[in-house]
C-alpha cells in the first residue's frame, strides 16, 4: 500500500490538500467501481464537502464512460465537454492538457487574475468580452510541448505569487512581462514628477470609452494596491435569503434503541438525493410553521402528538447562492414500540448512522439544538428553576446555533411544575447518551 499527498491550487487562491493512499483503502480505485457504486454511497462519501452536484455529476460521468462508451475516456477537450455530463469548459481543458497532452489553455479564477495583471486589463472579467479575450490569451501562451505542465504552473503562479492581496512580485518569474507591473512603477514615477492630478500621457485613454478592455473612468488608480487594481472587483450579488422549518422527530424508547426520523430530498435541485429532518419551506416569520410542519410529519408516520413539538432555536447555512434558516422543531414520540414503519424515502436512525449518513453540514448543525432541550428539562427536575434565557441561551453560544431568548421555561408535559415531572418522563425525553447532553460547565460559563 502506498500513499501521496500534495496541494493543487482551486479558484480565488484557494489551495485544496489532497491525499492519495493506494492499495485496498480505496473506496473506488477504477471507473467501473464508481460507475457501480450507488448515489447513496457517492451522498455519503462527499457529505460536507459542498457542491453536492459535483458528486452526482462524477458517478454519472463514470457510468456514461463504461455503459456507453466501452470504458473509453475522451481524450480531446471538445469530446470531453461534448459527452461527459456536468463537464464545462475548464474541467473538459484542464482533463485534456493534464491526462493527454492536449495543447489547450485552461483559464479557471487564478489565471484569470494572473492575465488580467500581465496584460493590465482593468475592465470586468465576467463580461463576455473579457472572458473570450482571456481564454484566447490562455490558449495563446500555452506550451504546445508540456501543456499540462503550463497550465498547472499558471494556476500556481495565481494560487501562491500572484494572490489577489499582497502579491509577491518580487519573486514572479514574468515580473519583466507583466504590464500591472510596468503600470505601478510608471504611476510612482510620475507622483514623484507630476502636479498631483496630472494624467500620464501613456495611458490608453480610458475617458475615450474606445478600449474595453481598460477600467472605465469610475475606477480611478489607487495608488495603495498596486498591481492589485487587477482584475477589477465585480460586486457580487448577496445571497437571497430563504427559511424552511424542520423537525427533529425521534423516537427515544424504540425497541432496539433511539431512532430519528430522516426523509430523502428530491433527485435534483439544492442537496438533491441527500437525507434531512423532516422540512417544509416557511416565510422567517411565518404563522403556519407549526402546522405545516405537521402536516408534514403525518405525511410520513401518521398521527403524531402535536403538543409535544417544541420550536428549539435556529440554524443559518449559507450556500453558494442561498442563505437558509432553519427554524428547527422537536418532537420525541414517547412510547416503547418497535421503530415505526415508513414509506420509501424515508427511514429511522441511530445518532451514531446520523453522522455517517449522506446529510447536509446544516442536519448536523441542527441535531445539537435537541440535546439542549432535554438538558434543560433535565435541570429542571434537578434542582431549582431555571429559564430559558439565563441557560438555554448560553448553553448554546460557543455552537453555530443560535438559540431566541425567551424568558419563560418550556412547559413540561401535562401541565406539570418541573418539580412535579416525573421520572419516567425526563428518561423518555432526555438525551440518548450522556455525551448527547451539554455539559453544566458549558452552560454556566
Amino acid at each position: 500500500m502506498t500513499e501521496r499527498s500534495g496541494t493543487y491550487p482551486g479558484e480565488g487562491g484557494w489551495r485544496v490538500r489532497w491525499t492519495w493512499t493506494g492499495g485496498h483503502t480505496l473506496k473506488w480505485p477504477t471507473l467501473q467501481d464508481l460507475a457501480s457504486a450507488s448515489l447513496e454511497e457517492v451522498n455519503q462519501l462527499w457529505a460536507g464537502l459542498g457542491y453536492y452536484s459535483r458528486g452526482r455529476r462524477l458517478q454519472e460521468g463514470a457510468r456514461k464512460v463504461v455503459e456507453e462508451l466501452g470504458g473509453h475516456m475522451p481524450r480531446t477537450a471538445e469530446t470531453l465537454q461534448w459527452l461527459l455530463p456536468g463537464v464545462g469548459r475548464y474541467t473538459a481543458r484542464a482533463i485534456a492538457s493534464i491526462a493527454f497532452g492536449q495543447a489547450t489553455g485552461v483559464v479557471d479564477g487564478n489565471v484569470v487574475r494572473v492575465l488580467c495583471r500581465v496584460r493590465a486589463i482593468g475592465a470586468d472579467p465576467s463580461s463576455t468580452l473579457v472572458s473570450q479575450q482571456l481564454w484566447s490569451l490562455a490558449q495563446q501562451l500555452v506550451e504546445p510541448a508540456r501543456p499540462g505542465d503550463f497550465n498547472q504552473a499558471a494556476m500556481e503562479l495565481g494560487a501562491t505569487v500572484c494572490t489577489p492581496q499582497r502579491p509577491l512580485c518580487s519573486q514572479c518569474p514574468v515580473q519583466s512581462l507583466c504590464r500591472a507591473h510596468q503600470r505601478v512603477e510608471r504611476e510612482q514615477l510620475s507622483a514623484s514628477r507630476s502636479p498631483p492630478g496630472s494624467r500620464d500621457v501613456e495611458e490608453c485613454a480610458p475617458n475615450t470609452g474606445q478600449c474595453q478592455l481598460c477600467a472605465p473612468p469610475t475606477e480611478p488608480w489607487d495608488q495603495t494596491l498596486g498591481v492589485a487594481n487587477f482584475p477589477r472587483k465585480v460586486s457580487r450579488r448577496p445571497p437571497r435569503e430563504e427559511c424552511s422549518a424542520t423537525c427533529v422527530l425521534e423516537q427515544p424508547r424504540a425497541l432496539g434503541g433511539a431512532r430519528i426520523l430522516l426523509v430523502q430530498r428530491p433527485n435534483s435541485g439544492l442537496l438533491a438525493g441527500l437525507w434531512e429532518f423532516p422540512s417544509v419551506t416557511a416565510e422567517p416569520s411565518g404563522q403556519h410553521q407549526r402546522k405545516a410542519l405537521l402536516q408534514k410529519l403525518q405525511s410520513w408516520v401518521g398521527p403524531v402528538p402535536a403538543t409535544r413539538l417544541r420550536h428549539l432555536g435556529q440554524v443559518v447555512h449559507t450556500f453558494s447562492h442561498i442563505k437558509l434558516t432553519y427554524q428547527v422543531y422537536g418532537l420525541a414520540l414517547e412510547e416503547q414500540t418497535p421503530v415505526a414503519i415508513v414509506p420509501p424515502g424515508a427511514r429511522w436512525l441511530t445518532r451514531e448512522e446520523f453522522h455517517t449518513a449522506a446529510v447536509s453540514t446544516a442536519m448536523k448543525k441542527a441535531l445539537p439544538l435537541l440535546s439542549s432541550l432535554y438538558f434543560l428539562c433535565f435541570l429542571h427536575v434537578l434542582s431549582e428553576p431555571v429559564t430559558m434565557c439565563s441557560v438555554y441561551t448560553r448553553a448554546s453560544s460557543q455552537g453555530p446555533a443560535r438559540v431566541p431568548k425567551d424568558p419563560r421555561c418550556p412547559p413540561c408535559p401535562d401541565g406539570k411544575s418541573p418539580a412535579q415531572a416525573s421520572k419516567s418522563w425526563i428518561v423518555s425525553f432526555g438525551p440518548t447518551s450522556p455525551a448527547d447532553a451539554p455539559s453544566l460547565n458549558s452552560a454556566t460559563q
